[in-house]
């Protein structure tokens, strides 16, 4: 069943880099993010409202969820969205991938039972050199703003990577739902403000069909499915293999925009996608013959 979940949010986030480039053609970048939330949020009260799913009761909680919500929401996605104005898809996809970097290093110091060993690092290495060679031909920064946009993709990986942490930490027994949902009313405040201010009314934007259609994709799909499932995963296996999953969607995002899109399939891509596969194989699906009794736990 873990092994079924992470294939399949590894699917669900690599669809959604081709909606965010196509929605950004009509919306200004912040002001798609917020769209986006909110419409999530609303989607997560009905159901949260329908099923009974208990919310955050203590003050412990809720702080851990207004951090991890401001982390995961308004910093990792507003930078996301707002640097792919200055950079390429491609260069964004592998800076994201220092996700796996920032949790493998992070889950080493606030994780005790997650041990950083050589078989990970190198795992996460040959990932991500795999992830570069894909879209070596968009490797370059060409002025200032896109130096800009390069660092505003790795402040906002590590506040993702931080975020995955404290929940895995700390916030396991909170309910997946009730976690996105007051994580997304924490965090969405300051998307709203800044797009505001910075991008103007909403109203003034072009909500074309085709506009509307990614926001809803991105909503249902990208965020409440999306991170239901992820930290339903979190709770139960390693950070770290959750994590990996950051580094075999930029592959599938390629190949899904070649089959849909028409985008050009690099030639390089088999190269780094035998990487990217070897690496996820060193962790998410290697087996731990010394603790045979963890296997159905672990990879059930």
């Amino acid at each position: 069943m873990k092994i079924f979940v992470w294939l399949l949010l590894a699917v669900i986030w690599s669809t959604t880099w081709i909606f965010i480039k196509i929605g950004l053609d009509d919306i200004p970048p912040i002001a798609f993010a917020a769209a986006r939330f909110l419409v999530s949020v609303s989607l997560l009260a009905i159901l949260i409202r329908l099923q009974g799913i208990a919310m955050p009761k203590s003050r412990a909680e809720w702080k851990l969820i207004a951090i991890t919500g401001v982390l995961q929401f308004s910093v990792n996605y507003s930078m996301v969205f707002w640097s792919e104005q200055y950079i390429t898809s491609g260069l964004a996809a592998v800076l994201q991938a220092t996700i796996t970097v920032f949790g493998l290093i992070l889950a080493w110091l606030m994780l005790p039972a997650e041990r950083i060993t050589p078989q990970k690092i190198i795992a996460v290495i040959v990932g991500v050199i795999g992830v570069a060679i894909i879209f070596l031909d968009q490797l370059k920064v060409d002025n200032w703003m896109a130096f800009a946009g390069c660092a505003a993709i790795v402040i906002g990986a590590y506040a993702a990577a931080q975020a995955s942490i404290l929940v895995k930490a700390k916030a396991t027994d909170i309910h997946p739902a009730s976690l996105v949902f007051s994580q997304m009313i924490c965090g969405l405040p300051a998307i709203i403000i800044y797009s505001l201010v910075a991008e103007g009314s909403p109203l003034s934007f072009n909500w074309s069909w085709k506009a509307i259609a990614c926001v809803l994709y991105l909503a249902v799909f990208g965020t409440v499915a999306a991170f239901w499932l992820y930290y339903w995963l979190l709770a139960r296996i390693e950070s770290t293999k959750a994590m990996m999953i950051s580094l075999v969607t930029p592959l599938l995002a390629v190949v899904i925009g070649w089959m849909v899109l028409g985008e050009q399939l690099p030639p390089q891509t088999g190269i780094g996608g035998l990487l990217i596969i070897a690496s996820i194989g060193l962790i998410v699906f290697r087996r731990r013959r010394n603790i045979p009794q963890m296997d159905t736990d672990e990879h059930g």
